[in-house]
């Protein structure tokens, strides 16, 4: 007789689960952020707001971006008005643009992932696909399912409006069923367009300047597994230990809310200074800041690439930068904070 404990130990994996590739993508249409606060002003119709502009050339200025890619156009801001008014109902229009875009631009990330990792799509087991880019049902997973072409039992899982913090949230997700489902191999998109948070200037609430400052489009996809084939799958990063937490009297620190005018937002972060991080520590952090802007929850993706690329191109032995351990922090709405614990893969 088969005992239930056998069954159990059979269904599960051997070793710890691993990023077998990474995948980025980003709309065409790049923005220069010295240039930004003009363009901001002028195509919200708000240049007559002086001090207002200057505040935000100078929000501009101290964020270390020097260029974002958003899917927002001149020519669709001007063929809706509404969206560049700052309280405007203009849900519907932006609702439009990101249950079509979100995934697509999703499956540019994805299809970059796939090819990257070296197995046919149809070895792919689960998906678990995050935005805080519009609500739909079916959900983006479902689009994403039938854009890549994967197998129509592909188990599924749609997280929407979680934040910044997502990016920790779906490594965790996918950690847990990598190594609880023997052979699973795990396929996960972050997704994020401003079109839902984009609005004009407001006098009284700074906060939502500073989003219109920091915030780009971008999307990043990653495959997780554990037992990697051996000469066919090559591990980047092993998924050591994953958490999340609430930060204790942080309630309104950041917070979003999905009403009518689109996705209205709080911020207040100042995270480097309170954990006293060398710089060093953040530079990849820093360099897709620059490059890309905040992508929510896609960030921590774009940042385990430019890690590993910047490895490879200085020869280094892991995927770490020269560093054998690390640790992946995402922070987000509640004041929530993923922790993943990371292990570099030697490359040679």
């Amino acid at each position: 007789m088969v005992t239930v404990d056998e069954v159990r130990k059979a269904q599960r994996a051997e070793g710890p689960a691993v990023i077998l590739a990474i995948g980025t993508s980003t709309p065409p249409n790049c923005v220069d952020q010295s240039t930004y606060p003009d363009y901001y002003f002028r195509i919200t119709n708000s240049e007559h707001k002086v001090e207002l502009k200057e505040k935000f050339k100078r929000m501009c200025e101290k964020s270390m971006i020097k260029k974002r890619y958003m899917h927002l156009t001149e020519e669709i801001l001007k063929e809706n008005p509404s969206v560049c008014e700052y309280m405007a109902p203009s849900l519907d229009a932006r609702q439009d643009m990101v249950v079509v875009e979100v995934p697509k631009l999703g499956k540019e990330a994805a299809a970059k992932a796939i090819k990257e990792w070296g197995q046919p799509k149809s070895k792919i087991t689960h998906l678990v696909f995050c935005t805080t880019s519009g609500v739909d049902m079916p959900g983006a997973d479902y689009q994403l399912t039938k854009l890549l072409g994967l197998r129509s039992s592909v188990k599924r899982l749609m997280m929407y409006q979680q934040g910044c913090f997502a990016g920790g949230t779906v490594l965790r997700l996918a950690k847990d069923l990598a190594e609880n489902n023997k052979g699973a191999r795990v396929l996960v998109v972050c997704s994020e367009i401003t079109a839902v948070t984009f609005r004009g200037p407001s006098d009284t609430h700074l906060d939502s300047l500073v989003g219109q400052a920091l915030f780009g489009d971008g999307a990043a996809a990653i495959i997780i597994g554990s037992d990697p084939v051996p000469a066919v799958e090559k591990p980047l990063f092993e998924l050591v230990s994953a958490a999340q937490t609430i930060l204790p009297d942080s309630d309104g620190a950041i917070d979003g809310h999905l009403r009518e005018v689109g996705l209205t937002f709080h911020l207040l972060k100042d995270v480097e200074a309170k954990l006293e991080l060398k710089p060093e520590k953040l530079r990849a952090t820093r360099q897709v800041l620059a490059d890309y802007g905040n992508m929510s929850s896609a960030c921590v993706l774009f940042i385990l690439d430019e890690m590993r690329k910047k490895s490879a191109k200085d020869g280094l032995r892991s995927t770490g930068e020269g560093l054998e351990w690390g640790v992946l922090f995402g922070f987000g709405p509640g004041l929530t904070v993923e922790t993943v614990v990371l292990h570099s893969v030697a490359t040679i």
